[in-house]
């Protein structure tokens, strides 16, 4: 590429003798300048008389004019070698600088091993050539070549591309570090709890940044105390409304669930209000009666380019759906997992899945509907060990399902994880299977009675429970204190089948055999 390059120069060094050896040629040779005609054109002779009629003073003046256009003329062509000669240097300068930064890297490269992140060298922009014709429509007929250095709009195009092709070359080894950049809007759907004071006085509290976290409250219900509360907040955040207060029709014997058609209807609306109105390129949804943890933010930034990065993911969750108190390692807050259930509550959507999922939004039950497998696709999201929200909202349309069984004993983190500081390209599903099976089917296979209290085992762990029937799942998930519900045959937090979870401080596996390969979607 190099040596392309510089026969490029060469060749426009070239043209630029050529041209001033035929510009010499075409003033020697033009014939020399009497007095003029009203044509303009000049005769043999100075002595003699052109055109009867012609005063004297009026040849003096054309001469003198004749003189003063071809001396505009020379003056011209010579500022355009002056610049010819500027771009050639700037050229030449510029593909040196390429060799030896080329020549640099090259010999760096040698001393690296192939699985540490390969450097790339610094990009000079590519100069591009185009074509300038100068022209003379009565006497010059010949065109010639100049070289124009590229307008800064393109060399922007191309850092940019450069920019991007990097990415992809981290993206293909996993390697993901943090956006700082990246605007990440936090969307809180309300409806009629005046509580939604704790939530957003919570995201309000630990947001790094008003400019770079926006945080858009979606309300439906028309609720006017909670509009006020809302409204109290001013400029901290920006208050939208859903303006389709009417009732959704629906068949008889869904009367009761009228509540959940409204919440799809909403999440409808709110979702395209911020990604084709506000035109952001990602969000994170909560609701108004989810509390957060002091690293809610860091958690997301963190792992943002991992779920833009890797197309086996679709969803970055907040969420433990197993993360009660006793059920979680106090000291691994830092702990992330891939998970295959949509555990929601405070979860990040990107654009592109939004487009795939909005047009055949369901009309109800929006979050089991992500839980099949036409939506999910074989796609995971990730969870932390720890919650990073929890929930404080026991009256809704779920009556309080789960609420108090589960859900009010769900452990905040309260310990900032530095998350953006980390290493996190282990959740990259090449590298996160190898691991996590070799775990997993490493651990001792143990009985689910040598666990329990006055059980005979010895030992930290981690050991393996298994399963092998929808009915044994849920028998030992009972026994063992976690969630036993399926979803299309999805365990919640679960992964390849895989429940990991810590019982009487030590951690647990409740899996499948060995080879598991799918999920029976008939258990549910």
């Amino acid at each position: 590429m190099v040596r392309k390059k510089g026969s490029l120069i060469l060749c426009g060094a070239f043209l630029f003798v050529a041209w001033n050896a035929l510009l010499l040629l075409f003033l020697w040779g033009r014939p020399p300048i009497g007095r003029l005609g009203e044509g303009g054109g000049a005769e043999p002779g100075a002595g003699e008389e052109w055109g009867a009629g012609k005063s004297k003073v009026g040849g003096a003046n054309g001469l003198a004019g004749e003189v003063i256009r071809l001396a505009e003329e020379v003056e011209s062509e010579l500022e355009t070698q002056k610049k010819l000669l500027k771009q050639i240097q700037s050229h030449r300068e510029l593909w040196e600088q390429r060799k030896e930064l080329e020549k640099r890297e090259s010999e760096d490269t040698k001393d690296e091993k192939i699985d540490v992140e390969p450097k790339k060298p610094r990009q000079i922009p590519a100069v591009h050539l185009s074509h300038k014709v100068v022209e003379d429509a009565q006497t010059v007929t010949k065109k010639m070549q100049t070289l124009m250095v590229t307008p800064p709009q393109l060399v922007m195009k191309e850092q940019e591309t450069d920019q991007k092709n990097k990415q992809m070359m981290e993206d293909q080894l996993g390697l993901t570090t943090p956006s700082p950049q990246i605007i990440i809007p936090i969307l809180v759907i309300a409806c009629d709890r005046v509580t939604v004071k704790r939530s957003l006085d919570r995201l309000i509290q630990y947001r790094p940044s008003a400019e770079l976290y926006p945080i858009i409250v979606s309300q439906d219900c028309g609720h006017a105390d909670t509009a006020r509360v809302i409204g109290s907040y001013g400029s901290q955040i920006t208050h939208i409304s859903q303006p389709d207060l009417a009732d959704i029709p629906v068949r008889p014997d869904h009367r009761k669930f009228q509540g959940y058609y409204k919440i799809a209807r909403h999440y409808r609306w709110a979702l395209n209000q911020v990604f084709n109105v506000f035109a952001y390129s990602t969000v994170v949804i909560v609701e108004d009666d989810l509390e957060v943890a002091p690293d809610f933010f860091e958690y997301f930034r963190a792992l943002y380019p991992i779920l833009r990065s890797d197309p086996t993911l679709w969803c970055i969750s907040a969420w433990n759906d197993n993360g009660r108190d006793g059920l979680v390692d106090p000291g691994k807050a830092e702990l992330l997992y891939r998970t295959d259930f949509f555990p929601g509550l405070g979860w990040m959507l990107l654009k592109e899945v939004w487009a795939e999922l909005e047009p055949k939004w369901p009309k109800a039950f929006w979050d089991d509907w992500m839980r099949h497998p036409e939506q999910r696709k074989n796609r995971s999201c990730i969870r932390p060990e720890i919650s990073r929200t929890i929930t404080f909202g026991r009256k809704g349309v779920s009556l309080g399902q789960f609420f108090d069984q589960y859900l009010r004993y769900i452990k905040l983190n309260t310990e900032f994880v530095p998350f953006t500081k980390h290493d996190l390209s282990y959740l990259v599903r090449e590298k996160y299977d190898v691991s996590f099976e070799k775990d997993v089917y490493s651990a001792p296979l143990v009985k689910v009675e040598e666990l329990q209290h006055g059980g005979s085992l010895k030992g930290s762990g981690p050991f393996r429970v298994q399963y092998s029937s929808r009915d044994s799942f849920k028998v030992l998930a009972r026994n063992l204190g976690v969630m036993d519900d399926l979803k299309s045959g999805v365990p919640r937090a679960g992964y390849r089948g895989v429940v990991s979870f810590i019982s009487r401080g030590r951690r647990i596996y409740l899996a499948p055999p060995e080879g598991w390969t799918k999920y029976d979607v008939s258990w549910s």
